[in-house]
């Protein structure tokens, strides 16, 4: 009966005498194990146990079967057992002991955990791990972080964040940009080697610790080594996705003894990073730490602003200099503060330059100045209106698409707009620059280089730029009539504009003085405060006589 009874349940169930023979097996335990009932029957205990273990399991049968209570009577154990085919497997083992005739038995219910274990191990991955793309959560990744710091060793630690990833997932929706993160998941273990610890601390941001190693010139080559790679665009179900990466760089012990203070000391070296541009890395310096307190918190206001529509552009009129007639308009953002009123771009573009705010608004300032072109130029098409693009926005793969849908929306000549970047932005990455430039002139959108002549740009490299304008800097022109060098340098820059078929705007001009030697020397355009400060769209509207002239005159609101 009790045979029967055992055959029927479902638990594997083993009998064994004083010698550790089997004497009982049931099918379950056969199906679990591997065996035939005849094949294990008679066969040592020690046969289901790991050879490692069988010293002490002997050990332990000796004792309980020479009158020593067992301890673990009647208590579940997990430990490894043996199949057939000599795998290892993990078993819940619940083992008695009785005497009959005077006989010793000893008894077990065992249960296969193999699940279990799995399931335990899966939510540990899950607990330390990041789901999307397997590498170490935050909170693991801190963990390893905390533990190096704590051993005293010298450490690397580079924030990195991906520059154009909102555009694609704005572009290509969420789950493209999720498989770009695994791809990019993939990149860096390989790049960097098994040495290195990488986590991804959420939405596109990820952290490198390079363990035991403080080196200055080693954290930089490893970051030119990541910049340099994700120069090669991501391949992924027949797209072409490009990516940059910004880099922030902390060493420890001098940049920070703990993990959150080394954490912070790179994340402020990131948002300098950032607003060089992006494409690029920087170290820590103890002076970041309060500017970019201040920074941050301008974004956070920044950011209310364009919820609450706080944005606003106003326009500067550009004129042909031999007839005063109005021939554009430069778009200039400001910022109604809720409390400080109107804000010039001095007093948070720097902030706004670092954030990833800088292409949702620079997508607006586009649209805006569309919006002025279309009205402007009706009836007639013959006023175009410039508008500063930033860094992100530039290097954005997306940039001529944002164009080109914000002509179609406001139904606008792609003549009528004009894209002005700096210099600076351009040669950071010039074979990069080339081809945006190219793709903004394939457009038909004019391309100015705005502040000429105040970076490191030489004059035979305007040569590779498709350039329609070069904007001379005010800091020529102020001092233009008495001194010699900057007269000298405004007219060389106008002949080689000339020369090249390029539009030539003098920036900054505020008397009849500075307009008269301007025109002698050939300059075509100005804008300055002799024509008209920055004013409001009706006002810009308003200064424009429809006959061609400038307006008699000039609205004074704004600044």
């Amino acid at each position: 009966m009790a045979d029967e009874f055992a055959k029927a349940m479902h638990l594997a169930l083993i009998v064994a005498d004083r010698s550790g023979t089997i004497r009982f097996a049931n099918p379950a335990f056969c199906d679990m194990f591997g065996y035939l009932p005849e094949n294990i029957i008679g066969q040592p205990l020690t046969r289901i146990i790991p050879e490692r273990m069988r010293g002490a399991h002997t050990a332990g049968m000796s004792n309980v079967a020479g009158g020593s209570k067992p301890g673990l009577a009647g208590r579940a154990v997990e430990v490894c057992a043996i199949k057939s085919d000599g795998s290892e497997f993990p078993i819940e083992i619940t083992l008695a002991t009785w005497s009959e005739q005077g006989q010793f038995w000893a008894g077990g219910t065992i249960r296969d955990i193999s699940e279990r274990r799995e399931r335990d191990a899966r939510l540990m991955r899950l607990a330390s791990h990041d789901t999307l793309t397997g590498l170490h959560n935050r909170h693991e990744f801190m963990s390893v972080l905390a533990e190096k710091l704590s051993l005293g060793a010298a450490c690397t630690l580079l924030m990195m964040d991906l520059d154009g990833f909102k555009d694609v997932n704005d572009t290509h929706g969420h789950l493209v940009g999720d498989s770009l993160l695994q791809a990019v998941g993939v990149r860096l273990p390989y790049l960097l080697g098994e040495n290195a610890v990488i986590g991804r601390l959420g939405g596109d941001e990820f952290a490198v610790l390079l363990p035991d190693s403080g080196d200055p010139l080693f954290a930089q080559s490893e970051a030119a080594r990541i910049l340099e790679a994700f120069r090669k665009p991501f391949s992924l179900g027949g797209l072409e996705l490009e990516l940059g990466a910004s880099i922030g760089i902390a060493l420890s012990p001098s940049h920070g003894g703990e993990a959150e203070e080394l954490l912070a000391s790179a994340d402020f070296a990131l948002y300098r990073a950032k607003a060089a541009g992006g494409r690029a890395y920087r170290f820590f310096e103890t002076s970041m730490r309060n500017e970019s307190q201040a920074k941050r918190d301008m974004r956070d206001r920044l950011r209310r602003a364009l919820q609450n529509d706080e944005f606003e552009m106003f326009y500067q009129p550009q004129v042909d200099l031999a007839t005063r007639s109005v021939v554009g308009f430069e778009a200039l953002i400001r910022w109604n503060h809720p409390e400080l009123g109107l804000l010039l771009p001095g007093a948070f573009l720097p902030s706004l330059e670092q954030s990833s705010l800088a292409c949702d608004i620079g997508w607006w300032t586009i649209e805006e100045a569309c919006r002025m072109a279309a009205l402007v130029n009706r009836p007639d098409g013959r006023y175009r209106i410039a508008v500063n693009l930033f860094p992100q926005q530039f290097r954005s793969p997306h940039l001529c698409d944002r164009v080109g849908e914000a002509l179609e929306r406001h139904h606008v000549a792609p003549e009528w707009l004009e894209l002005e970047i700096t210099e600076q932005v351009a040669l950071n990455d010039a074979d990069a620059s080339v081809q945006a430039l190219k793709a903004i002139r394939d457009l038909g959108v004019g391309v100015a280089f705005d502040d000429f002549g105040t970076g490191f740009a030489s004059l035979s490299s305007l040569q590779r730029y498709p350039l329609t304008t070069l904007k001379i800097d005010r800091g020529f022109i102020r001092d233009i009539r008495t001194r010699p060098s900057d007269a000298a340098i405004t007219k060389a820059l106008v002949a080689m504009s000339r020369e090249m078929g390029l539009r030539t705007v003098a920036e900054g001009i505020e008397v009849v003085a500075q307009e008269r030697v301007l025109r002698e020397i050939g300059c075509q355009e100005g804008q300055g405060y002799l024509y008209g400060r920055p004013m409001r769209l009706m006002d810009a509207l308003a200064c424009v006589d429809r006959t061609g002239g400038i307006a008699t005159k000039i609205p004074s609101t704004g600044r």
